[in-house]
């Protein structure tokens, strides 16, 4: 009996892979606005190299080959000043992985308007995604220091793009100054309800929090983990078991 479940659990995962191209598209919009000088620019890139460097991430982006996660990265700032960094890549192996790290490390800032245009970023993430139907789950990653002062408002942009199916994460980075850690927490304390509140959108989006660019890839690393994980079990539980033969 373990065994026929067991077969006949394998050919639902295994109908599922089928059925979808990949199993999430992930979509990470990177603040370089204004008020990002360039050690916390160094500090952002590196910080998302090094969480998909980190061994638990590397796992959970390669758990299932038949049905692999897509990642991209852009930059955002003010109203028309976005940037794609790394385009939808498929990833498919331990060397994609490195090169996606390799780019990251390697990308130069460019000259950005000092806008904080938050709305505009989580329309360009939703245009992103929108050419990833194909797959199980699309989540938009932003991270930001700070709320938005041009273009339309969040609250406005997350209404217009509810019924896309998309979820928006947030990571907000909070001010890096050790010398004034009360104050500090009351400003990430802020602008996390200000992210809750405004931004984030989907099943189970959520709000991570860095405590300056500092703790940047701690941060990320944590975030990628939970939006990763779970992924390849909740597809095989949803799905309804066959039933089970009366006993004799």
């Amino acid at each position: 009996m373990r065994r026929a479940l067991g077969l006949a659990g394998g050919m639902i995962l295994a109908a599922g892979m089928a059925a979808a191209e990949c199993r999430q598209a992930l979509a990470l919009g990177l603040d370089v606005s204004g008020s990002v000088d360039a050690r916390e620019y160094r500090l952002q890139m590196g910080g998302v190299a090094t969480a998909l460097d980190t061994g638990e991430v590397r796992d959970k982006l390669l758990a299932m080959p038949g049905a692999p996660v897509r990642l991209m990265v852009f930059e955002w700032s003010g109203p028309g000043d976005q940037a794609v960094v790394v385009p939808w890549t498929t990833i498919d192996g331990g060397v994609t992985i490195d090169s996606v790290i390799s780019t990251l490390r390697a990308t130069e800032r460019r000259d950005a308007s000092p806008g904080t245009a938050l709305g505009v970023a989580m329309k360009e993430g939703e245009r992103h995604l929108s050419r990833q139907s194909a797959c199980w789950k699309r989540t938009l990653d932003l991270s930001g220091d700070g709320k938005s002062n041009l273009g339309p408002r969040p609250r406005d942009i997350r209404d217009s793009i509810a019924a896309s199916g998309i979820t928006i994460n947030a990571l907000v980075i909070g001010v890096d100054d050790p010398k004034i850690s009360d104050i500090r927490q009351d400003e990430i304390g802020e602008l996390s309800s200000y992210f809750r509140a405004e931004v984030i959108m989907g099943p189970d989006a959520f709000v991570q929090t860095a405590i300056g660019f500092s703790d940047y890839a701690r941060a990320m690393t944590q975030k990628l983990i939970r939006e990763l994980d779970g992924l390849v079990f909740s597809e095989l539980s949803s799905a309804p078991l066959p039933p089970r033969p009366a006993h004799q």
